[in-house]
């Protein structure tokens, strides 16, 4: 029996051991007090959220697959990236989008990031996501809500910053902490945050600061991390009904680094890490200055010595044939794609304004504001260069309007939103330069393998270009409803928007490959979706739900290319159907989900110009939280899916050596291109993504003492399964599956605390495929163990 069988039985044992143990009725009031307190590493949700419907709602009676992730549960689990999270939610893994966690893979498909309620501009992989500063994090495996905007439906993840309100109460006295982690290759972190009730005059509130420094090296030489994060919110009562919340982030990072990590993909160098060395010389850097110039490529922009078109034969050139230190060696672990020439430094700005009156009998009428900035500069230097200038504002107006008519009791949301975005994206990998494979990373890096990119601005007009220069303005205007509306043991949730929008894009590139002149066009849309709960007095809660949704088709600065608007495939459809049951046991202590869905929705391709390729999913998740007792909870992860892209597939691709029949001495040298994926072998119709497993299965305990005099202590640990992966050429590597164990532990005296974090506890070697347009020519070797120890004073 495979580790992924056990776990599955695992976690089903528990809940049937659970169920077991429960009395046949089970009353319907929770019994708050027990579940405070027994949950000590914050499993269980102690507000209602509105990320599902946007009306607040336990999540465990919204008829929609979401997890709760609080701030005391990535503490104890010790998660410090998006990645982490995939430990106590189903569904949600993570693509190495080169290294760099920006966004969750939930359901097949990448997720899109929010803020309180709010999308942020896309984030790939531009920089990785902070999460330290949230009080919760709120992962929905659907579509958003209408009343936060259009969107796709595989999924979200909302963040909720820290806040001056304490469970819906604000502080009552002034509160704070200080941490500093120091751990494996140099880490260094240091956070605080304070909180304070404030009054001024008739408003009463409070306001909450939290801010991090990193400064560390990488388990991947070469790449070395620094960060800081500031952020603020204040909310207050103004009295006569009025109530505010404002406040804002601010990010900034310098080495969030992409890397593809190992090139020259062999089934033998996954498996025993046997890399075939070698280097072309066919090339030089003639000037001297450290790297490979266009001219010293080919005529620019349209011959570059570094690629071949693959017609269906082999085909090899002086360029691609590896001409010195031809033979093989054992790479280590931590070493990946990298050079001093490569860097990203990105800066983040979000505002957020809200103000609210309470009209009395639980009317309200709300006014939110909403602003996001992204500046990044990056460069790759196999050749892929990029800068974002991206700012994205919303203003939205909501009325909450409660109804009841007998026995049926409603409470609906109306309102409308505009959403406006400006952006220039500009990037270059349209002339041929980039050839993935033409370093020899055992060697290590030379100027012969490191590509020019803009940023160094060379004299005389030889240096690489911005080939494509996108500056994108659109706007998004639209009214929306969302009604939660409740009979007996039935609950029938059903909300919809209608929108207009309107976009213009012009790329002014070098070589952009798409339309030339301005591209304009508008469009109104409308979407809606409906769930279905009925509630049994044992505490089970069937439902089914089915959305329809849309939404633009951006590029990873936010933007719409203008070859999208010219053809009409800027805005894209998607729908969800899903069913399953959630249930709530043993007084509230034991909570969880079942669900079955398949879903379509699309996906756009990192290609000039890109493609729309459509997706069809399916798949079940479950998800179980046992508060056993007052020292002891477990968690249960697990999902099986299978996502598949919809044929024929007609994006630009680079393709394998082996693929194109080549050894790889006479190959390496530079790359191989496909015009359209769907002519290779087995890819003229539909084929499965198989960059994402069909199944990641975790399992977690977690274990806090009773409080004695001396203090308190505990520990968590689990571990993950990840199925096999493989490339999405035919015949393509395989990526074998893999179980990682994490363990925590602390001890508490007084005001102090101190951590201790393992990261794959037992070293275990392992793959995630890259992806986008390289997927098939490289792979992040995984992290091997790391550790922590974080020193924490509370005042």
């Amino acid at each position: 029996m495979s580790l992924r069988h056990l776990l599955l039985s695992a976690g089903a044992l528990a809940l049937m051991s659970a169920a077991a143990r429960a009395e046949i009725q089970v009353v319907d009031q929770v019994d708050a007090v027990l579940v405070v307190a027994r949950d000590r590493a914050g499993l269980i949700e102690k507000l209602p959220s509105d990320t599902v419907f946007g009306i607040n709602k336990p999540l465990i009676e919204t008829p929609r697959s979401a997890s709760l992730v609080s701030d005391l549960t990535l503490e104890r689990f010790g998660i410090e990236t998006l990645d982490g999270v995939t430990a106590v939610s189903p569904g949600t893994h993570t693509a190495s989008f080169y290294g760099v966690p920006g966004a969750l893979n939930i359901r097949g498909t990448l997720a899109e990031n929010y803020f309180r309620g709010f999308k942020r501009i896309e984030n790939r992989g531009t920089y990785s996501t902070p999460i330290g500063g949230a009080a919760r994090i709120e992962i929905l495996r659907g579509p958003p809500t209408p009343v936060y905007g259009a969107g796709k439906v595989g999924g979200l993840v909302n963040f909720i910053p820290k806040s001056a309100r304490d469970e819906g109460r604000f502080l009552a006295e002034p509160e704070g902490q200080v941490r500093a982690t120091f751990g494996s290759y140099n880490k260094k972190l240091v956070t605080g945050q304070f909180g304070a009730p404030v009054s001024l005059g008739a408003a009463e509130g409070g306001v909450y600061v939290y801010g991090e420094v990193e400064d560390s090296h990488s388990y991947y030489r070469g790449i070395y991390p620094r960060r800081q994060l500031i952020e603020l919110s204040a909310d207050f009562d103004l009295g006569n009904g009025w109530s505010t919340a404002f406040g804002g982030m601010g990010f900034h990072s310098d080495g969030d680094v992409q890397t593809p990590g190992w090139n020259r993909l062999t089934q033998d160098l996954i498996d025993n890490r046997t890399y075939i060395t070698g280097r072309d010389t066919s090339l030089s850097d003639a000037d001297g200055n450290g790297r490979l110039t266009p001219n010293e490529v080919g005529f620019y922009p349209y011959a570059s010595a570094l690629y071949i078109p693959y017609y269906g034969f082999p085909s090899s050139d002086s360029a691609h044939t590896l001409d010195t230190g031809v033979g093989t060696a054992k790479l280590n672990r931590r070493t990946v794609y990298i050079s001093p020439a490569d860097f990203s430094k990105t800066t983040t700005g979000t505002l957020y304004f809200d103000l609210a009156k309470d009209l009395g009998g639980d009317r309200t009428l709300k006014l939110q504001l909403f602003h996001d900035r992204q500046d990044n500069e990056r460069f790759v230097s196999y050749g892929y260069p990029s800068a974002v200038d991206a700012k994205v504002s919303e203003a939205r107006a909501t009325l909450a309007l409660p109804t009841t008519i007998g026995a049926v009791s409603a409470r609906t949301l109306v309102g409308a939103s505009h959403r406006r975005f400006e952006g220039r994206r500009r990037e270059s990998y349209n002339s041929g330069l980039i050839a993935l494979d033409r370093r020899d990373i055992a060697f290590g890096f030379t100027a012969t393998d490191t590509i020019d990119s803009p940023f160094t601005d060379e004299p005389g007009g030889i240096g690489l270009r911005w080939e494509n220069d996108n500056r994108s303005d659109w706007n998004q205007s639209g009214v929306f409803f969302t009604s939660d509306i409740e009979a007996g043991r039935w609950n029938l949730i059903v909300g919809g928007r209608y929108d207009h929008y309107g976009v213009e894009s012009q790329d002014t590139g070098f070589l952009s490959y798409t339309v030339p002149g301005k591209q304009a066009d508008d469009r109104n849309k409308a979407t809606w979706n409906a769930s279905l709960t009925y509630k049994t007095p044992s505490g089970l809660m069937p439902y089914i739900s089915y959305a329809k949704a849309s939404a633009l088709e951006m590029s990873q600065a936010g933007d719409v290319a203008p070859s999208l608007v010219a053809d009409g495939s800027w805005l894209s459809n998607s729908d969800l159907a899903e069913t399953g049951v959630k249930f709530q046991l043993l007084n509230g202590t034991l909570v969880g989900s079942l669900a079955a869905y398949r879903q379509n929705r699309t996906q756009l391709t990192n290609t000039s110009p890109p493609t729309v390729q459509g997706t069809r999913a399916k798949g079940v998740e479950l998800e179980v939280r046992w508060l056993a007792s007052e020292q002891l909870s477990f968690t249960f992860a697990g999902n099986s899916q299978r996502t598949t892209i919809k044929g024929p597939d007609a994006s630009f691709q680079y393709i394998p050596a082996y693929t194109a029949g080549v050894a790889g001495p006479n190959a390496y040298g530079g790359s191989y291109v496909v015009w359209s994926f769907a002519g290779l072998p087995g890819r003229g119709g539909d084929y499965a993504y198989t960059l994402i497993p069909r199944s990641v299965v975790s399992l977690y305990g977690a274990y806090t003492s009773k409080d004695h005099d001396w203090g308190q202590a505990g520990a968590t640990i689990g571990v993950s399964h990840v199925s096999q992966t493989a490339g999405t050429v035919q015949n393509a590597v395989r990526y074998p599956a893999y179980s990682v164990v994490n363990g925590s532990a602390y001890v508490a005296r007084g005001p102090y605390t101190a951590e201790l974090n393992v990261d794959n506890l037992f070293d275990k070697f392992y793959f995630t495929p890259d992806a986008d347009t390289y997927a098939n020519l490289g792979a992040l070797p995984g992290k091997g163990r790391e550790l922590r120890v974080t020193l924490k004073r509370t005042f």
